[in-house]
């Protein structure tokens, strides 16, 4: 039973993420992109070189830039209808 309700958390807090990008300009999310890519780029460093200890973070990385690309793309698409 506790795995459905850890599962059910992280769902809630993917909606919340969401939610909080959903709310930011493109001009934010455009810097939060950048960020994260450097980061990805640093934790793909540290994973070459042995010196990465939490390679979860690479996912969470990768999905978070997901995320945000997903979002820039909502947000154009709509831009272009109301156009």
């Amino acid at each position: 039973m506790a795995a459905k309700a850890t599962a059910k958390t992280k769902k809630d807090a993917a909606k919340s993420a969401v939610s909080e990008l959903i709310a930011k300009t493109p001009d934010q999310l455009r810097d939060q992109l950048v960020a994260l890519k450097k980061e990805a780029f640093n934790l793909r460093f540290q994973q070459a070189t042995g010196q990465l200890e939490n390679t979860a973070r690479m996912r969470n990385v990768r999905r978070d830039v997901a995320r945000i690309m997903t979002v820039l793309n909502q947000k154009a698409a709509e831009a272009a209808i109301a156009n």
